[in-house]
């Protein structure tokens, strides 16, 4: 059974940092991307980080790019996703995901994932 558990969301400031982690168990890690978006109340699920099975390549909505990392440790089974200077609009609950394909360009499309974790919520005050 393939679990994803985020953690590491939480309130924080306008400008201030958060790291989110993403444990995966019941899956070979290192053979899936993973990907994190995020959900804000109203809205639709957005794209906001890729990272490759190996962790060569990584891309980003422009959204979040220069302000965020997506990064993996295989051996740990986790991917994190570091975000700095902090906006408002930020503000959402922060999924990770799995995908098996090895297609290039990474995925930015919900439907192209096959594993989803339940969330976590980041909240950032201004």
């Amino acid at each position: 059974q393939v679990q994803l558990v985020e953690s590491g969301g939480g309130l924080a400031q306008a400008g201030g940092s958060l790291r989110l982690s993403c444990a995966a168990s019941g899956l070979t890690f290192s053979n899936y991307a993973m990907g994190w978006f995020r959900q804000a109340p109203g809205k639709e699920r957005e794209f906001v980080a890729a990272i490759s099975r190996g962790g060569g390549r990584t891309e980003y909505a422009d959204s979040v790019k220069g302000r965020s990392t997506i990064s993996r440790e295989n051996a740990r089974n986790t991917v994190y996703l570091q975000m700095n200077s902090l906006k408002p609009e930020d503000t959402a609950v922060y999924y990770c995901a799995a995908d098996a394909s090895v297609l290039l360009p990474l995925a930015r499309r919900l439907r192209e994932y096959d594993y989803w974790g339940q969330g976590t919520q980041v909240t950032v005050s201004s």
